[in-house]
């Protein structure tokens, strides 16, 4: 799953279902915390997934703490998968072993303002 060859669409927005609340994030960042969730998990570890809110959502952050106990779903709005990179992972899951656990970043190492925010229904 790390290099499937196939070039993200833009705008394509996924959904992380965690404890019965969901959190719409871009397909490919979806895509990346996955990969790291999923190694984690495995390894029986648990952090934070941290990211910051953008200004017209009233800025500030969300944090969720993610362990095995709660539910969680990954839905994408593409049906292709979109092409992952090893070094985005490695960079997340890297932070994921902090304190303040894996922050959502960009390609390039940057925070990233997600637009993740819950949907009600």
């Amino acid at each position: 799953m790390i290099s499937s060859g196939f070039t993200h669409r833009k705008g394509l927005m996924g959904k992380l279902v965690y404890g019965g609340t969901t959190y719409q994030l871009d397909d490919r960042v979806l895509a990346h915390l996955q990969v790291v969730v999923a190694m984690k998990l495995r390894r029986g570890e648990n952090f934070f997934v941290s990211w910051r809110n953008p200004l017209a959502q009233g800025g500030g952050r969300q944090s969720l703490w993610i362990d095995n106990g709660l539910h969680m779903a990954f839905e994408y709005d593409g049906s292709v998968i979109p092409t992952v990179s090893r070094d985005w992972i490695e960079a997340m899951a890297a932070s994921a072993g902090t304190n303040f656990g894996l922050q959502i970043t960009d390609e390039d190492g940057d925070l990233l303002n997600t637009g993740a925010h819950s949907i009600v229904g």
